[in-house]
């Protein structure tokens, strides 16, 4: 079988690049507001080019690595040109603009390529991060996929010896600088090593495993941005060890991805803050010792100028629901969120009454009133990479769970592994997972740089939408038993359905995030 070389993927990546700009000249001369759905598919199709251009570098590797470069590529194209078909004009596009590529696409879709990349394709991790791999995959495989289960159905708590595993691992201090205790020395292996790490924990678990990760994240990041250095020493060493486990109180019922927004107080008093007010989808917010409150802070304002971050203490909690009180009266109540899928760290609403947190625990102190929502941004800074970099370890479990089901399950006197459908199916979720992989790691380096926002919010919308299509397909490789819940790929399906909601929804991020920093790109 002779499939397209590099050269005609590369090429095709080229006119796909020019269709999106073409887009986006036309798309700067409207009101994206007035024309959302075409704005939507703009960015998706220029989220998903950036995916192809990027595996180019990959597919250099040798054959199996270009023939897999090859029919992602291909798969893109495809993508784009469904999002095209019929809306030309609103593109600024011909009808013809993706002729040139059309045989590409066709050959690069072959089902007999996608059949022969069963097996994908190696990673290419240097010795370094590969080690890392092997470490987080073996703890994923021997402590959390054998509890996974058992949480999920039964909706039960992460158990404490996965934490205090982790800790052990050193997993809480990957962002913590090394004069705070952590593994952070400022290079390009921080930012490897924690999208190396979440996968795999991902890979065993996105709600015991791969999310504990990113809360005590979260809040690293907010202090090493604002914190004072007495507040640096105090909680940076906590947070590394696993000692403080950290929660993040941002959502309020009427404010989700428009942070800026929100309505909850805190009040200056005496000596401290009293916060007043209700905060949503709080996850981790029971077992958490301490939660990260964005709070308007300043009367009067109405947006993001007005917030301030607070470290809020709290007792450690179980089970669906807690209630605090403190000595002055102050009541802190969770109620939890039952959810579909993400089980185990369980997702609340927290309502504050006249809870009282100390000055000293205002990120900043006097000086970070008011700066909150810059520091929770510092934070959020990985966040996008990281749900990323969950949605690939999912798809990973997904992919091996499908795999192995095939081989075993024998149906009109042969596995279905060996009908062509189910090759073709296993080799487009080796070739997506792997190019999702490489584009988590590509924008990994790139925020080590300081660069890679952007790049950062295109990855999080390709990959958290592909792994739904993932997850769905391992799942109906299954048939019946993929609907029973005693197999694992009906949880890898349920779980990924949430990727794109958190860290950004996925049509926020689409219209208010990439469209507008790539227009804004064009007149610079």
């Amino acid at each position: 079988m002779n499939a397209p070389t590099l050269s005609a993927a590369t090429a095709a990546v080229s006119a796909m690049e020019d269709v999106v700009d073409a887009a986006l000249t036309r798309l700067a001369t409207v009101d994206i507001d007035e024309h959302q759905v075409v704005a939507y598919d703009i960015a998706h199709g220029a989220a998903a080019v950036a995916s192809a251009r990027n595996l180019l570098g990959y597919g250099a590797h040798g054959e199996a690595e270009e023939r897999l470069t090859v029919a992602f590529v291909a798969d893109v194209a495809h993508d784009l040109a469904t999002r095209l078909l019929g809306r030309e004009a609103n593109w600024g596009v011909d009808r013809s603009a993706l002729d040139a590529i059309h045989d590409f696409m066709t050959a690069g879709r072959a089902p007999e390529l996608l059949a022969s990349l069963v097996d994908g394709a190696p990673s290419h991790l240097d010795e370094d991060m590969q080690l890392a791999s092997d470490t987080f995959r073996r703890f994923a495989d021997e402590q959390i996929a054998p509890r996974a289960e058992h949480v999920h159905r039964t909706n039960a708590d992460v158990p404490e010896e996965i934490i205090e595993g982790l800790a052990e691992l050193g997993i809480f201090g990957l962002s913590t600088p090394v004069e705070y205790g952590g593994f952070a020395e400022g290079g390009i292996n921080d930012y490897l090593g924690m999208v190396v790490a979440t996968e795999e924990l991902s890979r065993g678990s996105l709600g015991i495993g791969g999310s504990l990760i990113t809360r005590p994240e979260i809040l690293t990041r907010a202090l090493i941005a604002g914190g004072t250095e007495d507040q640096k020493q105090h909680w940076l060493p906590r947070l590394a060890s696993g000692e403080v486990m950290a929660a993040v109180a941002v959502t309020e019922p009427d404010y989700g991805s428009d942070v800026a927004g929100i309505r909850v107080a805190a009040t200056s008093t005496d000596d401290g803050w009293v916060i007043n007010g209700v905060k949503t989808w709080c996850t981790f917010a029971g077992r958490a010792d301490v939660l990260m409150v964005l709070a308007r802070s300043e009367p009067g304002t109405t947006d993001h100028k007005g917030l301030s971050v607070f470290i809020v203490e709290k007792p450690r909690g179980d089970g669906h629901g807690f209630e605090h009180v403190q000595d002055g009266g102050g009541k802190m109540t969770g109620r939890a969120i039952d959810t579909l899928g993400y089980r185990g760290m369980h997702s609340y609403e927290v309502a504050f009454e006249d809870w009282f947190v100390p000055a000293k625990n205002l990120i900043g102190e006097e000086a970070g009133r008011g700066r909150g929502f810059y520091y929770q941004m510092q934070g959020f800074e990985n966040g996008r990479l990281q749900t990323a970099a969950r949605a690939v370890g999912v798809m990973q479990a997904a992919y091996e769970e499908a795999r192995a089901y095939a081989e075993s399950r024998v149906v009109f006197e042969q596995p279905i592994s060996e009908y062509q459908l189910t090759q073709a199916k296993l080799g487009r979720m080796a070739v997506i997972t792997q190019g999702a992989r490489q584009l988590s790691l590509h924008v990994a380096e790139l925020m080590a740089k300081g660069d890679g926002m952007l790049e950062a919010s295109m990855t999080k919308a390709y990959v958290c939408r592909a792994a739904e299509w993932v997850t769905r397909e391992a799942m109906q490789i299954h048939g019946g038993m993929g609907y029973a819940e005693e197999y694992a790929v009906s949880r890898y399906f349920v779980d990924a359905r949430v990727l794109s909601i958190f860290e950004g929804a996925d049509e926020t991020l689409a219209l208010k995030v990439i469209i507008r920093h790539l227009l804004a790109q064009r007149t610079q």
